[in-house]
């Protein structure tokens, strides 16, 4: 069984990451840490605890973190593609889950000191949390099992045209992460992209009929909108899951070791994800890349998780 720590900024596909990881026989879930992205803090830190709520996982401490990127005083959102609340679509009831009154970055250094070296990271916004967290308190560094995280391409971006826009957004956060010398997997939009929520997939889910699949439907067909209308895609990417499904199962997902260096100094191409997938600066990987999805592995996984609600 994987020890998580979830570090999310909800977001349609946290929505989903966040299902997977606290049902899941194979996760414990042992914190969400919440950060600014899609949506501002205070908004990503609501969507946090309305989807907890609405599913009934009060267990977890839920705990919101950085408000802004690290060093750059510009704050981004998606709106475009999340909505004004950060997860348009849905209509949530009363909360009962209570936001922990500790800061996400003094949980997530608590938790890591007090274990025993089997706590893997899962961010799935900006790197804020994380990179301040090792910034405030080094020793936790080496107490990281690995970090899975969803961010960054080798290839195109969607934010702008080389950059993600997890990365993008605190792109010296990354800086950090990538840096500090621990396992890390990437879930790049080279990967993510695969993972299509296609017509087929929602309506397969849909036959569940249970609190978690109906909302896994809601969310759906918002994301289905606004993906089309920026993108052009017919099916919309749900980035964020695959996290946890790797975590999961690591067959699902193949992998590459690459150089993984980001960039903070170029206006043209902040944020981009320098993967070196050839080889050719002859550096040392320091990442393992995910570059091919297992569809049905995929889906099958979501399918048999939400099943368990």
């Amino acid at each position: 069984m994987e020890k998580i720590i979830l570090d999310v900024d909800p977001g349609h596909d946290d929505a989903i990451a966040i299902l997977l990881a606290a049902k899941n026989p194979n996760i414990e879930l042992v914190a969400i840490t919440v950060v600014s992205g899609n949506q501002t803090l205070e908004k990503t830190t609501k969507n946090a605890l309305d989807i907890c709520s609405a599913v009934g996982i009060n267990n977890v401490p839920v705990a919101a973190g950085m408000s802004v990127p690290m060093i750059r005083k510009k704050q981004v959102v998606a709106n475009n593609i999340h909505g004004e609340s950060g997860l348009d679509g849905p209509h949530f009831g009363k909360q009962t889950v209570k936001l922990d009154s500790r800061h996400a970055v003094d949980l997530i250094i608590e938790i890591l000191l007090n274990s025993n070296n089997d706590i893997t990271l899962v961010p799935t916004g900006p790197l804020s949390n994380i990179a301040m967290a090792m910034k405030k308190e080094p020793l936790i560094v080496p107490k990281i099992k690995q970090i899975v995280l969803m961010g960054g391409s080798y290839q195109l971006g969607n934010v702008t045209p080389s950059a993600e826009f997890n990365i993008h957004s605190d792109a010296e956060a990354a800086q950090v992460v990538f840096s500090c010398g621990r396992p890390i997997v990437m879930m790049g939009l080279d990967l993510t992209r695969q993972a299509l929520a296609t017509i087929e997939v929602v309506n397969r889910i849909k036959t569940l009929n249970n609190t978690a699949s109906n909302l896994f439907v809601d969310l759906m067909e918002y994301f289905r909108m606004t993906q089309k209308k920026v993108f052009g895609f017919d099916s919309p990417p749900v980035h964020d899951p695959t996290t946890v499904a790797y975590l999961i199962d690591p067959t699902i997902i193949q992998t590459k070791p690459m150089n993984v260096e980001i960039e903070t100094s170029s206006e043209l191409t902040y944020g981009k994800t320098v993967c070196d997938y050839y080889g050719n600066t002859g550096k040392e990987p320091n990442a393992l890349v995910a570059t091919k999805l297992d569809f049905d592995k995929f889906w099958n996984l979501v399918y048999d998780t939400l099943k368990l609600y």
